[in-house]
């Protein structure tokens, strides 16, 4: 059953969901907020922990599956005004749909545990947008697992759980790990480490070329304004660089780590069938 309408962007319970824009009180009560009927449709569909769900009388006339589910998965129903709702709204425009989620991250052993074929590992990427970015490309790509190093901007972030489309719900994630150590939890693991950098000895269409690229693999991506530092890149098996074929000075984070990403996936692929056929 929905509590009666929020009319006050001022109540209890407004205040504190918006307070979740920021990480210290997101750290602090392992929860944060996904916005927009896209991102609040994949959290309800895949079991994301939703406690509250804010909406609009118009947005639950769009989206009335929306709302069911988050029923069904024992959310507070909380019907708001559009001034409640926008307040809770880290966009322009917002969609009339804020929910607040339970955090989702995994130990990186936890993660790590069934025998990944594709990871991506991602150190001291400060930009929310390319962190969402990134996620995204992971998700679409097949891998297996993301981590979020210690140094990286909050994966809850409000702009990149956004930027992720609802991918954050669909892949496994380890956050808060030291780079060091999700190496070693990934070699571990039995995947060949991939430092992605502009200036990597490796060229990645002759390490696909090569076969090399079928091997289980973490893919390492650092801050797109000063890239992987030596003491970074120097901790992966390889460095490799995606090869500039135009005039392009470089490309962006979230394009290069498609790139590498969909490169190991196809690989993979072929390997798994070629190896398919060679067992009949």
């Amino acid at each position: 059953m929905a509590s009666p309408l929020i009319t006050s962007p001022r109540s209890t319970r407004a205040v504190a969901a918006r307070r979740l824009a920021t990480r210290a009180f997101r750290a602090k009560q392992g929860l944060f907020l996904v916005e927009g009927p896209q991102a609040v449709r994949e959290a309800a569909a895949h079991g994301a922990g939703i406690t509250e769900l804010y909406y609009t009388a118009a947005a639950a006339e769009r989206h009335p599956r929306i709302v069911q589910a988050a029923r069904d998965g024992g959310a507070a129903l909380l019907p708001a005004t559009d001034e409640v709702v926008s307040s809770l709204s880290d966009t322009v425009h917002p969609q009339g749909m804020v929910a607040v989620c339970r955090f989702l991250d995994e130990p990186v052993a936890a993660v790590l545990a069934h025998a990944p074929r594709l990871v991506v590992l991602l150190a001291h990427v400060r930009d929310p947008g390319n962190v969402g970015s990134v996620i995204r490309a992971a998700d679409a790509a097949g891998a297996d697992a993301v981590l979020v190093s210690d140094e990286s901007v909050d994966v809850y972030n409000p702009k990149a759980v956004r930027a992720t489309v609802g991918s954050l719900f669909h892949l496994p994630i380890a956050v808060g790990v030291p780079v060091d150590a999700a190496v070693a939890e990934c070699r571990t693991a039995g995947l060949r480490v991939l430092a992605a950098d502009g200036t990597g000895a490796l060229d990645l269409d002759d390490e696909a070329d090569s076969g090399a690229l079928r091997a289980p693999t973490c893919w390492m991506f650092g801050n797109e304004a000063w890239g992987l530092p030596e003491e970074l890149r120097s901790l992966a098996d390889a460095a490799v660089r995606v090869p500039i074929h135009g005039k392009a000075e470089s490309l962006n984070l979230s394009t290069a780590a498609a790139v590498c990403l969909y490169a190991s996936a196809r690989a993979q692929r072929q390997y798994g069938e070629e190896g398919e056929h060679g067992r009949r």
